[in-house]
């Protein structure tokens, strides 16, 4: 893609730069003025900062996840895939997310005959008993971690629960899950690579025991409907339903935490927001309002900020040519703070509406388990004010401490206190 930069402006985004991972804002607010396309070349890519190409592209079919389903890697001119994360590249393979019709079709439609909407609903009883027992002894024990303590438990239990994971290997999810999100960030190091794919055979070697425990005596949950998902005659092979399983907690985990978890600090920053959401925390429409105030929390500080489509047919970008292969970064983050699409996109509004925030992508690859983040963040952030109205930042000049990737960003600690 050399060709590339004697038509588009060259950057390079610091996505390893801890202060740009701890606030992006300034410097994406300048190049969507200045630089709303450029080319990265240390990420090889074309990347896109404004709301309308960002939107433009994810409902563009000549962009797609992937482009193996068209072209070998001769073709396109890739390099042989790398064998220390052979496994982490076959799971990528078998499931949604990186999935391009018709197989992504197919995939959708049978794993959607078990992911429902009801089904997703009906955990909000058990949603709000997992958060009363958590918050029980937190305000009482002084300053505490809000990451670690209260919203990293909550989507692994609840994911673990809905799928049918026994409690005894659940402790285990979540190291597996931030070890195989590291390979979506630009630039792994071989340990990153060691630890996903070990992550990745120690988690399918226990899916693969309880599909088979699923098969022979059915229960209620996520795996059994899954296994017993057809349409048309057709099911879900072994290896796509393990690694839908897979998908399903790295995605919806990393989602809610770190949407929580930037939330939470948001609306401290600015106490009023805060102290406006206590103050509706009991009333009778209160999860309404808090819906509302997950959607505009989710475009304010967006938990994943970057997401790539490949190019599947020759075409022109902002005057570039693109060949089948090229990859395009689209910077969510920066669209969602777009003064192109939004009003005062920089002031947070919790009743901002419409708010057609980019958080959850658009198009056939629209997030399948958006309804359970939702759920989540909404039941977790109610909970929260209502049992710890006077939650505050231990220390707000210096209130968190991020993980450091840049792909999927969040907090790896956020001390807080009540009173």
């Amino acid at each position: 893609m050399s060709a590339l930069t004697s038509v588009l402006p060259t950057f390079a985004l610091p996505v390893a730069d801890p202060a740009f991972v701890r606030d992006p804002y300034p410097l994406l607010a300048r190049l969507r003025a200045e630089t709303p396309v450029f080319f990265d070349p240390g990420m090889n890519r074309v990347v896109l900062t404004r709301h309308a190409d960002i939107s433009a592209v994810l409902r563009d079919r000549r962009f797609g996840r992937s482009a193996l389903h068209r072209f070998s890697r001769d073709e396109l001119g890739w390099p042989l895939p790398d064998p220390r994360q052979a496994n982490f590249d076959a799971f990528n393979s078998n499931h949604l997310l990186d999935s391009e019709p018709p197989k992504h079709t197919r995939l959708r439609s049978l794993v959607g005959l078990a992911f429902t909407p009801r089904r997703v609903e009906a955990l909000s009883e058990r949603i709000e008993v997992i958060l009363e027992a958590q918050l029980r002894d937190l305000g009482r024990q002084g300053p505490f971690d809000l990451v670690e303590e209260y919203a990293e438990p909550l989507p692994v239990t609840v994911i673990a629960e809905l799928l049918g994971v026994p409690h005894e290997h659940r402790a285990r999810l979540r190291p597996w899950s931030a070890s195989i999100v590291k390979l979506y960030e630009p630039a792994p190091t071989p340990a990153d690579q060691d630890e996903a794919e070990q992550a990745v055979l120690d988690f399918s070697a226990l899916l693969r025991e309880l599909v088979a425990q699923r098969r022979a005596q059915p229960q209620d949950d996520l795996i059994t409907a899954l296994v017993q998902a057809e349409e048309g005659g057709d099911r879900l092979t072994e290896q796509e339903l393990i690694d839908t399983c897979i998908l399903l907690l790295n995605a919806g985990h990393e989602a809610s935490v770190n949407g929580l978890t930037a939330g939470v600090l948001a609306l401290q920053r600015d106490r009023r927001h805060w102290e406006a959401l206590v103050a509706q925390a009991h009333a009778p429409d209160s999860l309404g309002v808090f819906r509302r105030a997950v959607e505009e929390l989710l475009r304010f500080d967006t938990p994943l900020p970057m997401f790539e489509r490949i190019v599947l047919e020759p075409l022109t970008l902002h005057g570039a040519d693109l060949k089948p292969g090229d990859r395009v970064s689209l910077l969510y983050a920066s669209g969602n703070r777009d003064p192109g699409r939004f009003d005062a996109p920089d002031e947070l509004r919790l009743d901002r509406d419409p708010n057609p925030h980019l958080t959850f992508g658009l198009g056939i690859h629209y997030c399948l388990g958006a309804p359970l983040a939702r759920l989540e963040l909404a039941l977790s952030l109610r909970a929260l004010c209502r049992a710890l109205p006077d939650l505050r930042l231990v220390d707000p000049q210096e209130p968190g401490q991020y993980t450091g990737g840049f792909v999927i960003r969040g907090l790896a600690r956020l001390d807080v206190q009540a009173g």
